[in-house]
This record gives C-alpha cells, sequence and structure tokens, in this order.
C-alpha cells in the first residue's frame, strides 16, 4: 500500500472531515454540559442561600413551622410593614412584628408614595411607618419595587400596635 496515495485519496480526505466533524462536535457538546452544570450549580447556589438566610431576614411563624397552622401567622416573603429603625445609604432596616428586622434594599425604580405623591429615599426618616412591597434576593432581603409611607400609628399604652395583632 502506497501512503503517499492513501493521504491524497478521497477516503482520507472523508475521515479526516468526518473526524474532525465529530471531536467539533463532541467539544460543543461538553461545553453545552458545562453551561447546564454552572446553571445547575448557580441555582442551588441560590436555593441554598435563600433557604439558609430566610428566617433570619423574614422572620417564621411564631411556634415555628410545625405550630398550629389555622393562626394564620404567615411568613412575609415577598415585602414587610412597620417602622424604619435604620437608613445606610439606599438601605432600610425595619422592625415589623414580634420586633422582626428586615432588611430593605431601595433600587432606583423603586416608587415610593406618601399620600397620593412621590418622594424620594431622601425624604424617608427614622421611626415613618412603611409598607414594603418587592422581591427577596439570594441573601434574604427585601429589593423593594414600592414602598407606601403611613401615618404613625395613635399612642396606646396598654394595647399592642395595630401592625401586632
Amino acid at each position: 500500500m502506497n501512503f503517499k496515495n492513501f493521504f491524497q485519496s478521497k477516503l482520507f480526505k472523508a475521515l479526516a472531515i468526518g473526524c474532525g466533524a465529530f471531536i467539533i462536535f463532541l467539544i460543543i457538546a461538553l461545553l453545552i454540559f458545562k453551561l447546564g452544570t454552572l446553571v445547575g450549580f448557580k441555582k442551588a447556589g441560590f436555593s441554598y442561600k435563600w433557604g439558609e438566610n430566610y428566617h433570619k431576614n423574614f422572620g417564621g411563624p411564631r411556634g415555628g413551622f410545625f405550630g398550629d397552622f389555622f393562626d394564620q401567622d404567615f411568613i412575609e416573603a415577598y415585602g414587610t410593614f412597620g417602622q424604619i429603625i435604620k437608613i445606610d445609604g439606599s438601605t432600610l432596616v425595619v422592625k415589623g412584628r414580634d420586633n422582626v428586622e428586615k432588611i430593605v434594599l431601595v433600587k432606583d425604580n423603586t416608587t415610593i408614595k406618601r399620600l397620593g405623591e412621590t418622594i424620594k429615599l431622601s425624604d424617608l426618616k427614622v421611626d415613618d411607618y412603611i409598607v414594603v412591597i418587592g422581591d427577596p434576593n439570594e441573601a434574604g432581603q427585601i429589593e423593594a419595587k414600592f414602598i407606601r409611607v403611613m401615618p404613625s400609628p395613635p399612642k396606646q399604652s396598654s394595647m399592642r400596635p395595630f401592625w401586632g395583632r
């Protein structure tokens, strides 16, 4: 068999093209597999971090998750209400029911309303009462989409405040 003729034959060229195409196919398949594992790892990390920080940031039902289901004391996953106790840049710390502190992140696209008027973050003050609607992030903080400033509740010495009922 003459090797020079074999390397110049149509059979060799077809084999070389077939092997090259197979190698390219394998590389693409491995890249797709790697991308899928990275996406899965990112999703698993999000779920793990969110679950680990859930109670710290959102508080839980008073009796735990397996307490009396019918007392309707559910977790506020997508928002909160209460009194602003700290303002640090675009981060608010809000004291809600049972004195659970929640971290609220105010973004540029967050709408803040007092009565019918749209206000800025700089108009909020410590001790304002607010209602927040937003989304939880992977750290368990609330990324605010909407904040409504509420009037301060009347002073009541012997009764629980309205937000703690």
